[in-house]
């Protein structure tokens, strides 16, 4: 039963990467099908994740108040729905609309199941399972552009967003054979629900680690909007050729999971979340001192710093769910929220028509890990951490 609940999790979680990941080997096709720049395709991108972010802010109360399933529900057959606009688009701004009502469908999974990992398991235990959800989860970005070129050659660009409708609909009937985590809040006005907004942003540590959490995300979310442009126009690489390398960066996110879920205990959380943010520096300092002559040279760095995100986020991500004793709904859509939003933003910053990509991403991650270790290096004195998680 416990494993069946976690591989559904994962598969709610991975709505993000899997909604978009899987269309990224389409964008060159697409800028030659209707003649736009990339800053007008990547609006597919980056406006499903704006309104993706929107949404969850939205969807934790309703979880709070009505419980987990009904708005989970409504959200699955909204994604299910949209999914099936974006394969009938005929263009680019049809397409655009379409991923923005995907984006509103998309955000119930993501907000809704980090709070029923918060309903269902205990703090230790919640930490290893987030770090199982992290290593299923690291597959959607491994196989996705795989599987989007595949549907290229064999079929049309459409049959994408038809395979991410049927998706939806395996996580839906998911959704519908598990037992509701939470049975709601009764006599609460989805007014009053929202005033827990006002709570959380008042909770120091809280705030403290979602902030942490958010801004690792940019070197991430640049290297998703920019990597087909880097390895395809830049480096010359086929489309099968750049899934391979998008999925080699999603495997070092999985080996960061794997790293947390097997040392985590010994090593502890705050010791995971150091390593992960000064890794982040690391990285950006060899993206910024390369040459790049090939797609290695830039592979090798985008991989230690995705590793590095895969070591911290699971622990990170448990530990800011430590900091709250109710209305984990709301708490986790703030969490969602601001790491998607930091990486909506990092993908319009990558987006603006610059030559060098590589040298912005490797701007946004020594940024990214010299504001999160920073800041980290202050604010974790005062964080309630569980005797579990200390190593």
């Amino acid at each position: 039963m416990q494993i069946r609940f976690v591989l559904l999790l994962a598969l709610l979680t991975a709505f993000p990467p899997l909604a978009t990941d899987m269309y990224l080997p389409a964008i060159p096709h697409l800028m030659d099908l209707w003649g736009r720049p990339l800053s007008v395709i990547n609006l597919t991108l980056v406006l499903f994740f704006v309104t993706y972010c929107i949404s969850l802010l939205f969807y934790g109360p309703l979880s709070d108040r009505f419980g987990r399933k009904p708005p989970l529900i409504s959200g699955l057959i909204l994604f299910i729905a949209a999914s099936l606009f974006c394969a009938f688009a005929t263009s680019i701004w049809m397409l655009i609309v379409a991923r923005v009502v995907q984006g509103m469908g998309a955000g119930a999974a993501s907000s809704i199941s980090l709070a029923m990992a918060r309903d269902r398991f205990e703090s230790g235990a919640r930490e290893k399972v987030l770090s199982q959800v992290s290593v299923i989860m690291a597959l959607a970005p491994m196989i996705s552009p795989t599987i989007g070129s595949l549907i290229l050659d064999v079929l049309s660009w459409p049959w994408i967003f038809i395979a991410q409708g049927l998706m939806g609909g395996v996580a839906l009937i998911g959704v519908l054979a598990t037992a509701e985590s939470h049975a709601g809040e009764t006599g609460e006005t989805f007014m009053a629900l929202l005033q827990k907004y006002k709570e959380a942003f008042y909770n120091p540590r809280f705030m403290g680690v979602v902030f942490c959490n958010a801004v690792i995300s940019l070197p991430l979310f640049a290297f998703i909007a920019g990597s087909s442009s880097v390895y395809i126009n830049r480096f010359g690489l086929s489309e099968n050729m750049f899934a391979l390398f998008f999925g080699a960066n999603a495997m070092c996110f999985m080996a960061g999971s794997m790293t947390c879920m097997r040392f985590g205990k010994k090593l502890g959380t705050l010791s995971m979340i150091s390593f992960g943010y000064a890794g982040l520096m690391f990285g950006g300092i060899l993206m910024l001192t390369n040459t790049f002559s090939g797609p290695w040279q830039f592979a090798i760095p985008m991989g230690c710093t995705t590793f590095c995100l895969g070591l911290s986020r699971p622990p990170s991500n448990n530990l800011a769910l430590e900091q709250v004793t109710k209305d984990a709904g709301t708490a986790s859509s703030i969490m969602v929220f601001s790491y998607f939003m930091c990486g909506a933003l990092s993908m319009v910053v990558v987006s603006l028509g610059w030559d060098d990509k590589v040298f912005y991403i490797g701007i946004l991650s020594l940024a990214s890990g010299v504001a999160a270790f920073g800041f980290w290096s202050c604010l974790k004195k005062y964080l309630y951490v569980n005797s579990a998680q200390q190593g």
